[in-house]
């Protein structure tokens, strides 16, 4: 099996289990993300993701470049294509939260799946890096718009040019990841964010992922966009139930409606 899942108290976790591979994407991994992730954005019982690797060296060591030998121009913009309708874009527009739990290597394709997470989290021996142009390439998954979007324009152009990889700590400075944790840890602290998140109201979860989104890419709606939503949520069972319980100090059960 490429993945592992696992279902705890609503939060999912998807574990890559290529760990002798440490972790790569093959043409399996990315259909079988893609499934995993149009089961649990429609699975009730799942209200938030984390997306891990196996093993405690590598979350995803890039691409499997055996794939890439057989492959002209048309072939490559086709992976890079499908890549980002089964899995990057899917993970980034999701209504529900999807964080990466990195530990280890995030290099090349793996930075990428991180990379269109929500947020990150990672293990103290993560190492993240896109160093496709030692192979003569470019990031194919995203990687040119949201290492730019994430860490700004001048140190994503170092990084992505001279593919040099940057450790856990340098990442959480540079904006890449939130936290940094021992790898022990890791995935407890993962469910503890979510654990929170889980506890607030879903539809006001989905649309400030949404909201967020837009401004990350500067769309020049996202002002008024973020008005009407924040009118339709006056019109939710959930904003009833979360001023009521606010009013009344006590815990708001929200019902995603």
């Amino acid at each position: 099996m490429t993945l592992l899942t696992d279902l705890q108290d609503g939060i999912l976790i998807i574990t890559i289990n290529r760990a002798e591979k440490m972790n790569a994407l093959n043409k399996d991994v990315i259909t079988d993300l893609g499934n995993a992730l149009d089961e649990c954005l429609s699975n009730p019982e799942v209200k938030s993701v984390i997306i891990t690797g196996s093993g405690e060296k590598a979350f995803v060591a890039g691409a499997d470049i055996s794939e890439f030998t057989e492959l002209d121009g048309k072939g490559g913009a086709a992976l890079g294509q499908r890549g980002q309708d089964l899995v990057f874009s899917k993970i980034e527009n999701a209504h529900k939260p999807i964080i990466a739990a990195v530990n280890g290597f995030a290099l090349g394709g793996g930075c990428e799946l991180a990379m269109s997470c929500h947020f990150r989290i990672a293990s103290e021996n993560a190492k993240f890096g896109q160093p496709e142009v030692n192979l003569g390439l470019i990031p194919g998954y995203g990687g040119t718009q949201r290492l730019t979007q994430l860490i700004g324009k001048g140190k994503a152009m170092e990084l992505i040019l001279t593919g040099d990889m940057i450790g856990a700590e340098e990442a959480k400075n540079l904006g890449l990841v939130n936290h940094v944790f021992p790898i022990g840890s890791l995935l407890d602290e993962a469910k503890k964010i979510l654990t929170k998140i889980n506890g607030k109201a879903p539809l006001a979860v989905a649309k400030s992922i949404a909201l967020v989104n837009q401004a990350a890419k500067c769309d020049p709606n996202g002002f008024a966009n973020e008005v009407t939503a924040f009118g339709e949520c006056f019109d939710t069972a959930d904003k009833a139930e979360g001023v009521a319980a606010f009013l009344e100090k006590r815990k708001a059960a929200f019902q995603g409606k």
